[in-house]
């Protein structure tokens, strides 16, 4: 089969790759028929995540059909359309059972990154009954691809952990995907004000379709001013941290108001400053998180009621022969315009 395949940073391929085969009786072995890339991904080429050795096939999002499964594997047969869930998780060890399944010790998020993954013409699914989902007929399987991960990251990860209320104040720093997954699910809560940060006049443009109150181009440095301008001097009761670089977290850190949560969402490679010394009489909670999918069933039915539509993040189409191509155009969005990029077989 061909895969794109991980050679250390700044190297990829897409070549030649043994095909998967059942290992454990929980196994499935999936035909991916779509997928995506993810900005962990790009993380990965930068050399951010070491537990991604060379050798890997990168991806951890996609949808597909069932070739074969394991001996112990119930709820699914070849066949079935599947969405592939970014995390698997075995649902039975101590993790699971707290509803922490990116912690699952046999499991968590290992797709691209320590086991091959599904930018692949196939992949195997370890614990398949509680790591697939099945796809009803007709559903619309370009918009289940951002279900994978981006969809549930943005809810728990941000929406979720940052405690978005009703009437509230919420800034999103990074209007990229994740952060317009946030976007589109905040709005479940009805916050008062949502505000986007970003470099990117187009993905601000882009926010302000989605739902964004206000925009903030940060390119000029004064973005925490606007902020706190927009705010009445108080700052936001949410910040939502979506980019993954210090220079946006400690912006969350100086336009959280008293008693608001900060919740990260991006993907840290270097260190980041902590300051306490302004922070430690201000009532505020920071939340970390990896997502843990227990939000895609609610995902799957909000999608299927036509209350949210994922495909509004898709930019740009490309076939597993010009995957390499699609990485290029993913990785320069500020020239290309992209989101999310949908790969075909």
């Amino acid at each position: 089969m061909k895969a794109l395949v991980y050679h250390g940073p700044g190297m990829k391929a897409w070549e030649e790759h043994a095909k998967p085969v059942v290992i454990a009786p929980s196994d499935a072995i999936v035909r991916v028929t779509r997928t995506t890339i993810c900005g962990t991904d790009l993380h990965i080429l930068k050399g951010d995540l070491p537990s991604c050795t060379p050798g890997r096939i990168l991806g951890h999002e996609g949808v597909g059909v069932i070739e074969s499964v394991g001996a112990a594997v119930t709820a699914f047969k070849a066949g079935d359309h599947v969405l592939i869930s970014c995390v698997t998780a075995c649902s039975k060890c101590e993790y699971c059972r707290r509803g922490m399944f990116s912690h699952c010790t046999t499991g968590g998020w290992i797709l691209g990154n320590t086991i091959d993954g599904t930018q692949a013409e196939f992949v195997r699914i370890p614990h398949a009954d509680t790591s697939l989902y099945p796809i009803p007929p007709g559903a619309d399987e370009e918009a289940l691809v951002m279900l994978s991960d981006i969809l549930p990251t943005g809810f728990e990860c941000g929406v979720l952990n940052g405690k978005v209320q009703p009437g509230g104040t919420v800034a999103i720093i990074g209007a990229g995907p994740i952060g317009l997954a946030a976007l589109l699910t905040a709005q479940f809560y009805s916050p008062g004000e949502i505000i986007m940060i970003d470099l990117d006049d187009n993905r601000l443009a882009v926010a302000a379709r989605f739902g964004a109150t206000q925009t903030v181009n940060s390119t000029d440095g004064h973005a925490v001013e606007a902020v706190l301008g927009l705010t009445g001097g108080k700052g936001v009761d949410t910040a939502i941290e979506a980019v993954g670089l210090p220079a946006t977290f400690e912006m969350c850190e100086e336009i959280i108001a008293p008693g608001g949560v900060i919740a990260n969402i991006g993907v840290h490679g270097v260190k980041v400053a902590l300051h306490l010394e302004r922070l430690w009489d201000r009532n505020i909670s920071i939340t970390t998180r990896l997502v843990d999918t227990v939000s895609t069933p609610m995902l799957l039915a909000v999608v299927a009621a036509r209350r949210i539509d994922p495909t509004l993040l898709i930019t740009h189409r490309f076939t597993f022969d010009h995957i390499v191509e699609a990485y290029d155009t993913f990785a320069n969005a500020a020239a290309t315009k992209a989101l999310k990029v949908l790969i075909e077989a």
